[in-house]
This record gives C-alpha cells, sequence and structure tokens, in this order.
C-alpha cells in the first residue's frame, strides 16, 4: 500500500515537471521580448500574426513610402536613399534580443561599411523619446543612426499591430526589399550580413 501510494506521488511528480518544461520550451519569439520589458507586453508578444514573423510586406515590394525622423527633428524620405543599399533595424530600447542584436550590427556591418556612400543603415526606436533613445544608443553602445518612430507610424507600415521588435528591412538600389529578418538568429544574421556585402560589390 506504501509502495503504491509512493508510486503515485513519483506518477504525479514527474508529470507535474514534464508539464512544466512544455510551457517552458514554448514559442521563445513570443515570450523573449515580454521579459524584456512593460511595452513588449503590449507590442511585442504576437509573432503568430502573419505567417509568424508579423510582416505586412514581403521580399519584392517597394519599401513604402516614409520619412525618417532624426533625432535633431529633421527628416530624410526613404526616396532620398535610391541608389544606395539601405538596412532599416526596427528596435527598442526595452528589447533584450535588441540589445544582443545591436552589438553584432555594429561591428559586422555599420563599422565595415559606414564609409561607403553606397550603403545606409537607420535603426528606428519604437515609440520612445529622443532622450531615451539616446541613452539607449550610448549604452549598448551604438554609433550607427537611431531614429524615432514616437507613434509606431513606420512600423505600422511594415508590421502588424502588436508584431515585435527587433527585425531588419534590406533594401536595393531600387528602393525593393530584398530581406527581412525577424529577431536574431545567427544564420539568418550571418546570410544577411552576406547580402549586403554582395549588393554593395554589384
Amino acid at each position: 500500500m506504501i509502495m503504491r501510494n509512493i508510486e503515485k506521488c513519483f506518477t504525479v511528480l514527474v508529470c507535474a515537471v514534464t508539464s512544466v518544461l512544455v510551457v517552458g520550451c514554448g514559442n521563445n519569439k513570443g515570450t523573449t521580448e515580454k521579459a524584456a520589458g512593460n511595452n513588449a507586453d503590449t507590442m511585442a508578444v504576437t509573432d503568430s500574426v502573419s505567417g509568424g514573423r508579423g510582416y505586412i510586406v514581403k521580399v519584392g515590394d517597394m519599401v513604402p513610402d516614409f520619412d525618417l525622423l532624426m533625432m535633431d527633428g529633421t527628416t530624410l524620405s526613404i526616396k532620398e536613399l535610391r541608389g544606395k543599399v539601405v538596412m532599416l533595424q526596427f528596435t527598442a530600447s526595452w528589447c533584450g534580443v535588441c540589445r544582443q542584436e545591436m552589438p553584432h550590427i555594429e561591428s559586422e556591418i555599420w563599422q565595415r561599411h559606414k564609409d561607403n556612400p553606397e550603403f545606409a543603415l537607420y535603426g528606428i526606436d519604437l515609440k520612445e523619446t529622443p532622450e531615451v533613445t539616446a541613452d539607449f544608443a550610448k549604452a549598448i553602445p551604438v554609433t550607427y543612426p537611431l531614429t524615432l518612430d514616437p507613434d509606431g507610424e513606420r512600423f505600422a507600415l511594415f508590421c502588424d499591430k502588436g508584431a515585435g521588435v527587433t527585425r531588419n528591412i534590406i533594401l536595393d538600389r531600387t528602393g525593393k526589399i530584398i530581406m527581412l529578418t525577424r529577431l536574431y538568429d545567427e544564420a539568418e544574421f550571418a546570410s544577411m550580413v552576406k547580402l549586403i556585402n554582395d549588393e554593395l560589390a554589384k
């Protein structure tokens, strides 16, 4: 009788542990950013939309028409970047994955191509103030330009409402989208680096 009770208790314990492990191995793409900060609760946990990546644009589309809002309040039309290979990075200070990826963008892309007049890279900080954005850049640190998206209007041109960051959008010299990334995956990041290098070599 005692042995049966011990066996039942052991079985219940095993089931409980298994359940915890299964839940813990769920979709990290939907939970990583949630743990990073309060804003992520509402803006960065719905990677299930649009085929799991949250984009409303696709590779082959022309980039939507919009202005980049610089830290000093000036604007730059995306059309003014035609003729360049362009990388746009949607980011936010509360996003832990962004903080993981951005040093790689700085060292493997920006430092390599920042003096190339045929390349442009702009981070777009989602729904944060200029002060927070400036502190964010210093904290990483990164030297590539971060721009502002205070109302999320620019983000909404590319992604579903509630979709999260980090994500990168690569444009060819005509303004066509040639790559879309989501979160930080080493293999995908390496492919993006190669694509940028190859485009600039053309």
